[in-house]
């Protein structure tokens, strides 16, 4: 069974500790080590002095310790003001050693022979060494001699440099522990304070992993609180980062959505427009198979005649209109593809006063009026597309008012482009629908209600050709004032990939 990773909070948690403990260790060492040289310092200074006065002593007491016969240590340290923690050891030529230590409450141990034998091979490569008594105790010890040839010994007990090395090591180790404990707290609130945002940022995603977007209506109401996502502090920009990216899901679901409801309305138009025909055409099929049947009965004959003749009429008429569907759509479908559109020069002054001409007489009880420059307005396009265009708007226009409206066809010049408007003073477009205007099988209400038998194609149509030019399309409309402007870049547009090249323009 593996064990469980760390979280972040702990990995950086220990990482800072340990990084401030090597910190501190080497900063404990360094003071420990500079400390003790100087305090090493200090009582190699004070053993010179004392070395001195002891060899002193000792040439002073030898005279003495000879006609007495008292050891020549303890002889030299009478009546004189030895300090604690002293060592004195001394080897007359040709006699055995003896010395003393003076102990911090004014006694004189005599040295034991281990010590002095200590004491003689500590000294023996250095004048200056550190000796540990098998008796007990540290000294820093040197060695003097006085005229005499007495060889004397001096020490110093390390004792109180030991103690204060003890007491500093006691206080950093105490200090360090009590200083780790405190960054601890302090790193665990800093970093958890820190990694607050993080957290939301994470609650935030793993609530929206858990919301179904695969399917059906969709809005992610879920975000970053505003005091996590702060963009003044990097982990802040994370948080402000997930939202601005849930904004755009969000947005992105929401154009899912409505274009899935737009393909059923789609399919359900496309199937309404096409089984109407179908049925026609079976029904009258029917009708004159059922009438070719009666065409031996002499007293029928002209009668089945006449009703073939008309049901054929109507076989024709429905095949032609789920003909055009079947064309707009595929229209579409290739205008999508950037497809369907042959270049040319085309004067769009020419191209209104045709499709003026063209409306006019399909609805003599409309005023048609003409608002064009008398130079030729010139663009790169196509022909065929921007007539029908230009065809569907005034189609539009026609269709959907009643008589005595008044239709205008404005072209003009701004800029770097063209712009043609359809305006007329009808009763205007309900705003309910103004919104799907160019969708596809698209219906306005009743005041603008169908009444040719269109397939609702044709603003669409008119919207993926216009764009196909690089241009836009808008309907601006209120109760007597409806107006389709369509704008048009007179700049030729960048040359079309040879595959749209070769496309014939449709027939």
């Amino acid at each position: 069974m593996s064990a469980r990773p760390l979280s972040l909070q702990a990995r950086l948690m220990a990482a800072v500790i340990g990084f401030v403990s090597l910190i501190l260790v080497i900063v404990a060492i360094i003071t420990s080590a500079t400390l003790g040289t100087s305090l090493e310092q200090r009582l190699t200074e004070q053993l010179g002095s004392y070395a001195a006065s002891t060899t002193k002593w000792v040439a002073n007491a030898e005279p003495a310790a000879a006609l007495t016969g008292t050891q020549l240590a303890e002889r030299a340290l009478q009546g004189q003001r030895v300090p604690p923690g002293l060592l004195l050891a001394v080897f007359p030529p040709g006699q055995s050693g003896s010395g003393v230590t003076i102990t911090s409450s004014g006694q004189a141990p005599t040295l034991t022979s281990g010590d002095l034998f200590e004491l003689t091979e500590a000294l023996r490569e250095s004048r200056v060494a550190t000796v540990s008594l098998p008796s007990g105790g540290s000294y820093l010890a040197t060695v003097t001699q006085t005229p005499t040839g007495t060889i004397v010994v001096t020490g110093l007990s390390r004792s109180e440099v030991l103690g204060t090395l003890g007491s500093l090591f006691t206080v950093i180790a105490l200090a360090t522990l009590g200083g780790l404990l405190l960054l601890a707290l302090t790193t665990a609130l800093t970093i958890s304070m820190g990694l607050r945002p993080l957290r939301a940022v994470a609650a935030t995603a793993t609530r929206v992993a858990g919301q179904p977007l695969d399917r059906g209506e969709v809005s992610i109401t879920e975000r970053v609180p505003d005091f996590e996502a702060d963009p003044r502090t990097e982990v802040g920009r994370v948080g402000v980062a997930l939202n601005t990216l849930l904004d755009h899901v969000d947005s992105s679901l929401a154009v899912r959505q409505r274009n899935e409801e737009r393909m059923r309305r789609f399919v359900a138009d496309a199937s309404h427009e096409l089984r109407t025909p179908l049925a026609s055409i079976r029904g009258y099929s029917e009708l004159s198979l059922k009438a070719l049947a009666q065409v031996q009965d002499p007293d029928h004959g002209a009668r089945t005649l006449e009703s073939t003749t008309t049901a054929m009429e109507r076989i024709q008429a429905q095949s032609l209109r789920m003909t055009r569907l079947v064309e707009d759509l595929l229209l579409l479908a290739r205008l999508d593809e950037g497809r369907e559109l042959q270049r040319s020069d085309v004067d769009l002054t020419q191209l209104a006063v045709e499709a003026l001409t063209d409306a006019q007489p399909t609805a003599l009880d409309h005023d048609w009026e003409l608002e064009v420059p008398g130079d030729p307005v010139m663009l790169s396009g196509d022909a065929g597309r921007l007539h029908q265009v230009l065809a569907n708007l005034l189609a539009n226009a026609r269709t959907h008012t009643p008589a005595g409206t008044t239709i205008t066809l404005s072209l003009h010049t701004t800029g770097d482009s063209a712009v043609l408007r359809v305006h007329d003073d009808g009763p205007g477009i309900d705003p309910e629908v103004r919104d799907e205007l160019f969708a596809r099988f698209a219906r306005g209400d009743a005041s603008r209600a169908r009444k040719t038998g269109g397939t609702g194609l044709g603003l669409a149509i008119a919207k993926a050709i216009v764009e196909g030019h690089g241009g836009t399309i808008r309907a601006d409309s209120t109760p007597g004032d409806t107006t389709f402007t369509v704008t048009l870049p007179l700049a030729a547009p960048e040359a079309a990939s040879p595959a749209a090249a070769e496309q014939k323009p449709a027939q």
